[in-house]
């Protein structure tokens, strides 16, 4: 075998990597194994170490690539198209009764025959989209908010249940949609290793796996041994059914959980269901739930979404599993805004398949409406399977002696005094200097639907507090490249790209860095609203409650929000501070909104455009009045279709609405902005 090896290098590099494929596939798809875990790593160092002495033996499709490669500088974005949309939620049978009696009044004739679907296992990991083409896998990303994702390519290479090339006969262009997951045996080999190395233990395999799959360094992702299913071709070869569509992606070489089962109508499906209430838990990952989809996919297209679901599927959840503990103790926590939220400590009880140690009380009313003690027996559950909470005290196991938990008067991190406002069950800490509010606030700040600072994690951020570099948001913008280069684990890399998105960040659009700012009750949609009515930040730090509330959406209580932060003294100077530091959003003037050119219309953008991104086109058209949907329907006034348009623009014609190239777009928006007095700037 050597002697062969050095004589042929290419011929061997190819035999071995057909060989490894063989086993993967045998593995990963038909879960079953010819060769022992120490004989395939054998394999793949032979041919790791022959593509390191020659790299022109290395192809796109090798399998070394599972290994990993060297850290990324960050994520790239991904545009999805079509949307990844979330599911609809049930959580009993007549509530799925429900959902199928909507499906019969939206498609009584198929309803006659009765209805054909398919029940699948909902995997609790973290959703991706797949590109492939020529049959090599090209391209992988997030979910992210369903529009925009993050280019995860480098780490799914990692995850050996996807196959880096296709079988003979897949589409030469395939967009995929699936499941990552940690495998439970593995989610609990990485806990046994940072429990032995004094680390805190993760929550659940979901978050670990959410947190592993947007590594910077694939290497590390490597290590997690993530698996993944694929349940949907989102663009494709077009099938009769889903069902159909399954079978093709085995056929290729996917990985599909074998549990899926076609039912003939929700008699069938229920009984599904019933199946693997007590079934799931002996799976090797995590499930919450079952997916139920209708199978004929020109019905399916029939039926349409909603603005965030297809109404032809739906998500029946399983009722969260319960345990019993003892509380040992109730800490107070200080968040962001300064509420402060009592969580319950008690000793460690699995549930659903994690360990549990303690569970947030939300506020004084819902932990004094339970009356949580020390020392009370408590059941536990998770709600959605994820989130601990107690849901009982067994008040005939409580110990004599307990007292009632009392809220601090005083913040427990600052000392500061505790405030409550009218209306309101949370307690505040109303000190902006707060040590935990500081850091939450920073967190915040620098989030992406924020101002967009990457390479500061909450890891990084408490860093830099706890050193005393960082005490407010404006010290961000005096960090120097010296004092981070020096800090552990970083490097002048990190510190140089930390630097330069700070940088950035200085003139991010109005609405961001009002959202940023963290006012109470001003969300990203306020934070827009208010930006286009007042045009600057200097204008709306005066305007009064009265014109405040003249703002289309805007209450009595986010007005006196807003105007209650800007009068604050310590809020002035932050903004000051900001000021200083070069932070100045363009202003933009904005005429009232019913004298907008686009007022009242509704607009779709599908495909890449040349001139600009999606983001900025959206940000455009609503500037002119323009709402942008993310789906087509008989209410979208146009659609502006770039290259690549898919399934939208295929529907626009079908309902005839209107279509603009992009550069018929550009034109009308030329016309659009002279009616603009004055004309008004991108955000």
């Amino acid at each position: 075998m050597h002697s062969a090896t050095h004589r042929d290098p290419a011929r061997r590099a190819a035999s071995l990597r057909s060989e490894i494929e063989r086993h993967e596939r045998l593995y990963y798809g038909e879960g079953r194994s010819e060769i022992s875990d120490r004989d395939f790593d054998r394999l793949m160092a032979e041919l790791v170490a022959l593509e390191a002495a020659a790299p022109e033996l290395a192809t796109p499709d090798s399998p070394t690539r599972r290994v990993g490669g060297e850290p990324v500088a960050g994520f790239a974005e991904v545009r999805h198209e079509p949307p990844m949309m979330s599911l609809d939620n049930t959580y009993s049978l007549e509530e799925l009764r429900e959902w199928g009696a909507r499906l019969e009044r939206l498609a009584p004739v198929e309803a006659a025959a009765g209805f054909e679907f398919v029940a699948e296992l909902k995997v609790d990991g973290v959703s991706t989209s797949l590109l492939y083409e020529n049959g090599l896998f090209v391209r992988g990303a997030t979910r992210g908010n369903g529009a925009v994702g993050d280019d995860v390519t480098v780490n799914l290479w990692t995850v050996r249940a996807l196959p880096l090339r296709l079988a003979a006969g897949a589409p030469s262009q395939l967009l995929v949609r699936g499941e990552v997951y940690m495998p439970r045996a593995e989610f609990e080999r990485v806990n046994r290793e940072r429990e032995m190395a004094g680390e805190p233990l993760y929550a659940n395999p979901r978050n670990v796996t959410a947190g592993s799959i947007r590594q910077l360094d694939s290497r590390q992702v490597a290590t997690r041994r993530l698996q993944a299913v694929v349940y949907q071709i989102a663009d494709g070869p077009r099938c009769a059914t889903h069902s159909e569509s399954l079978e093709r992606l085995i056929e290729w070489g996917f990985p599909v959980h074998e549990s899926w089962r076609k039912c003939h109508g929700l008699v069938e499906v229920e009984s599904f269901i019933e199946e693997w209430r007590e079934r799931r838990h002996g799976l090797g990952f995590e499930t919450d739930g079952v997916v139920v989809k209708i199978d004929d996919l020109a019905l399916r297209d029939r039926l349409g979404a909603t603005a965030k679901a297809p109404r032809w599927a739906v998500a029946y959840k399983y009722e969260p599993e319960q345990a019993e503990t003892q509380v040992r103790g109730i800490v107070v926590q200080v968040g962001r805004t300064g509420v402060l939220t009592p969580v319950a400590e008690f000793d460690p009880v699995l549930v659903a398949g994690s360990t549990v140690r303690r569970a947030t009380l939300h506020n004084y009313e819902d932990l004094s409406r339970k009356d949580v003690r020390v020392g009370d027996t408590v059941v536990i559950e998770k709600a959605g399977e994820v989130i601990p909470r107690v849901v009982e005290v067994r008040l005939d196991r409580r110990p004599e002696g307990s007292e009632p938990f009392r809220m601090p008067a005083l913040c427990p991190e600052c000392g500061e005094k505790v405030v409550r406002f009218e209306g309101e069950v949370a307690s505040r800490c109303a000190n902006p200097e707060c040590p935990a509010v500081r850091q939450e606030t920073i967190r915040h700040y620098v989030s992406r639907n924020a101002m967009d600072i990457e390479g500061l994690g909450d890891e990084k951020i408490a860093q830099l507090v706890a050193a005393g570099h960082l005490t407010d948001i404006p010290g961000l913008y005096q960090l120097g490249r010296d004092l981070l280069a020096e800090l552990p684990g970083w490097g002048e890399k990190s510190a140089d790209n930390l630097l330069g998105a700070i940088d950035a960040s200085r003139h991010r659009s109005l609405s961001r860095l009002l959202f940023g700012l963290g006012i109470r009750m001003v969300g990203e949609r306020t934070a827009k609203l208010l930006a286009q009515h007042f045009g600057s930040l200097a204008a709306l730090a005066q305007a009064s409650e009265e014109e405040l509330q003249m703002v289309d959406e805007i209450g009595p209580k986010v007005a006196a929000s807003v105007r209650a932060f800007f009068a604050d003294p310590r809020q002035q100077r932050r903004l000051a501070a900001l000021a200083a530091a070069g932070v100045e959003p363009p202003a933009i003037e904005r005429p009232v909104a019913a004298t907008l050119p686009l007022a009242g219309k509704t607009v779709v953008l599908t495909g890449k455009l040349e001139s600009m991104s999606r983001e900025e086109a959206a940000e455009h058209l609503e500037a002119l009045g323009a709402r942008v949907a993310g789906s087509v329907s008989q209410k979208t006034s146009f659609v502006i279709a770039g290259e690549d348009a898919g399934s939208k623009l295929d529907k626009a014609r079908a309902l005839g609405i209107e279509i603009l190239t992009e550069a018929e777009f550009l034109q009308r928006a030329r016309s659009w902005a002279a009616h603009l007095e004055p004309p008004g700037d991108r955000p």
